[in-house]
């Protein structure tokens, strides 16, 4: 329970300091993982995205939250930098 509620309290710190920032949130549904390391790859390719400040990828639910400067990086940036990478996306939620 504890864990549980420190992972709701951080979730809610990142996304007020998003805010705060200017910064805005996707959430991408990520298609072709199909292993372990295949959510590493594509954290990577977005974190290589100029503007990106965090990306977290869960195999599980095969979906990326992504935060970014929209001064400096697009959503279509970010969806083309997994496709590149060879996980196509599209986006779910923008926030």
């Amino acid at each position: 329970m504890k864990k549980l509620i420190a992972v709701l309290v951080a979730t809610a710190l990142t996304a007020s300091t998003a805010l705060a920032d200017g910064l805005r949130t996707v959430t991408l549904d990520v298609t072709n993982m199909d292993c372990a390391v295949c959510p590493i790859t594509v954290r990577k390719a977005l974190e290589k995205v100029p503007g990106v400040t965090s990306a977290k990828v869960d195999f599980a639910s095969k979906r990326a939250k992504v935060v970014f400067d929209p001064k400096k990086a697009s959503v279509n940036a970010l969806t083309n930098a997994t496709a590149d990478a060879g996980y196509p996306s599209h986006v779910m939620q923008v926030q």
